[in-house]
């Protein structure tokens, strides 16, 4: 008897010692909590948060740099903003650099190498000060991340005949960092995106059209369904594209009476989820969009947070949903429930094999999620960072988990931060920052600050 118990007991501390180390455990430190800059609302339908699926924070090595935003008192909207380049040392966060002359209406997203090459999405207007909208000119530029004070290099992309680009670029800009290439998107009113991508070399070799899908139920622009917002991935010339309709309200009812609610013509659409993709960019083809996700049918809303392609191959998506318009409830959708969540998906060869939701609930009595980002680390692991809000106690915070394998999820870890961020960005693969256990998030509560959350991983 006696022995049969000390085996168990054995047993017992082996399971519990295997349980402890197994590779879904982890913990969260909070490094630091900061601001980084303010700012005042631009108030031309942008800010510094409108670039959402693209990146405005990345690491190298130990640095963390970050694009900023300031609104030029005086200036009139839409060209009254200009970009700003910060970065941070033990000391916290210094201006390094800000543009000295041009204008423009959007965020500037950030890209970087893993040779040093830190690149900045611009895309100034070319309109006189004081003229409302007009032609811009896309551009990159070019800094030594180890010197961002030395003299920058203007990139000019080469594109596909010469595209009547303008303030409003809805533009993704990804870079594959171990390869040193990049890609930049930019929307042709309605119809497509051009595209163009650069190698290592500084040479562009391929750029096209990514025209956007049709439905022959919706009577504008010819049945295009733009897709906007969308979360981009260049991976060893790999393109993998995720985005959401933007488009006209298109049912006629719901646009009428929405008419009557706001007293506008126009009402977007954001409640299609697209995806797209391509195995080699210099060919220049992407397949058939696919239809991810659908609110459609009663008129709820979706949008994109992110995605990755993991060393498989799965491409890995991210993306929330609410069920319904509220303001159409009671009108068109009495018996439907509303719900908010946060919905994850797998994607392999053009096909989704997994659609699941990280957390979901209805907002008038449960904590609901809000928008959520990936973070890879070495090896590979893949874990969520988001927020949640609401519920009886009116929680507002920010949570991990972590991806498992067999795409299940790990209990969550909230992140001990004394303001917690709705709205961010991360430094990112898709942006060029390596697998790192370090999280770096830049976003925003409730007020006019940038702020910065340093976080890390302790993977067991």
């Amino acid at each position: 008897m006696l022995n049969h118990l000390v085996h168990l007991i054995l047993s017992i501390l082996l399971l519990s010692a295997i349980y402890s180390s197994a590779p879904d455990e982890f913990e969260v430190s909070v490094l630091t909590e900061e601001t980084v800059y303010k700012f005042e609302p631009p108030e031309n339908g942008a800010g510094p948060m409108w670039a959402h699926g693209n990146t405005c924070i990345v690491r190298y090595g130990d640095k963390v740099i970050a694009s900023g935003m300031e609104t030029l008192p005086g200036v009139k909207p839409l060209h009254n903003t200009r970009w700003m380049l910060y970065e941070r040392d033990k000391n916290g966060w210094n201006l390094i650099l800000k543009d000295p002359k041009d204008r423009t209406r959007e965020p500037s997203p950030l890209g970087i190498t893993d040779d040093g090459k830190l690149y900045l999405s611009v895309n100034p207007t070319l309109t006189e000060p004081d003229t409302y909208n007009g032609p811009a000119e896309p551009r990159i530029l070019q800094f030594d991340a180890n010197n961002i004070k030395n003299p920058y290099k203007i990139i000019k992309p080469v594109w596909d005949g010469e595209p009547e680009f303008t303030e409003h670029s809805y533009r993704s800009f990804a870079v594959d960092g171990p390869r040193g290439e990049l890609i930049l998107f930019q929307n042709i009113g309605y119809t497509h995106a051009e595209w163009a991508f650069m190698d290592a070399g500084g040479n562009w070799p391929a750029q096209g059209r990514l025209v956007w899908p049709k439905d022959a139920d919706y009577q504008e622009h010819d049945g295009a369904i733009r897709v906007c917002y969308p979360a981009v991935q260049l991976k060893d010339r790999q393109v993998h594209f995720l985005g959401v309709s933007d488009i006209m309200e298109p049912n006629p009812e719901w646009r009428a009476y929405k008419y009557k609610i706001t007293g506008r013509k126009w009402d977007y659409d954001f409640r299609r989820l697209f995806y797209t993709w391509t195995p080699d960019i210099t060919k220049g083809q992407f397949n058939q969009w696919i239809e991810i996700a659908s609110r459609e049918e009663t008129a709820g809303h979706i949008f994109p947070m992110d995605l990755w392609v993991g060393p498989d191959g799965e491409v890995h998506a991210l993306w929330t949903e609410r069920a319904l318009d509220d303001r159409m409830k009671e009108n068109f959708f009495p018996d439907v429930k509303q719900e908010e969540s946060l919905n994850y998906a797998v994607i392999n060869n053009g096909r989704v094999i997994l659609k699941k939701a990280v957390m979901k609930g209805e907002p008038d009595k449960d904590v609901v999620p809000g928008r959520g980002r990936f973070h890879v680390t070495p090896g590979g692991r893949l874990f969520i960072f988001y927020y949640v809000h609401g519920g009886e106690h009116d929680i507002k915070e920010n949570r991990i988990v972590e991806v498992l394998p067999g795409h299940e999820f790990s209990a969550s870890v909230t992140v001990p931060l004394q303001r917690p961020l709705s709205n961010f960005y991360s430094s990112t693969v898709r942006g060029g920052t390596m697998p790192s256990r370090f999280l770096d998030i830049l976003g925003q509560d409730d007020k006019n600050e940038m702020r910065y959350v340093g976080i890390e991983l302790d993977l067991h």
